[in-house]
């Protein structure tokens, strides 16, 4: 359980630090548009610290680590959410900085960050999948 609240306030940590980087980073450069930016800070907390508290509750009550799928999730999705937290930065960054960039590099950005949901999203579903297996698992320890 002490890991995944570790695990939650680092995210924590990292969502406080993204909303003040973006209130500072717009108000330094002059910036009043809508930048991806302002999405790191909510993507932090709700993937990543509010999604650890529960995991922390459930693993009060289960051994979640003993289930292959388990493990599966907590690198697949820390990966997801670190690189779509990483790529809404870079984007944000590039937009209110004014950058030109090519298609190329625009599309790499899109593509990275297309990733980042897809591997955020599988983990989602192994965590279902584990959250599912461990209930099963206690169901049948309790017969």
């Amino acid at each position: 359980m002490k890991k995944y609240l570790n695990i939650s306030f680092i995210y924590a940590v990292a969502a406080m630090a993204g909303g003040v980087f973006y209130r500072e980073f717009t108000k330094y450069s002059s910036y009043t548009g809508v930048t991806a930016l302002g999405k790191i800070h909510t993507h932090l907390f709700l993937l990543g610290m509010l999604v650890f508290l529960v995991v922390a509750l459930y693993a009060a009550h289960n051994d979640l680590q003993k289930i292959k799928m388990f493990r599966g999730f907590l690198w697949t999705y820390n990966l997801g959410v670190s690189l779509t937290a990483a790529m809404l930065l870079v984007r944000g960054v590039i937009q209110v900085a004014g950058m030109e960039i090519s298609g190329a590099v625009d599309a790499s950005i899109s593509g990275f960050a297309g990733i980042g949901h897809i591997l955020t999203g599988t983990g989602i579903v192994l965590l279902l999948l584990s959250l599912k297996k461990a209930a099963k698992d206690e169901e049948l320890n309790h017969k």
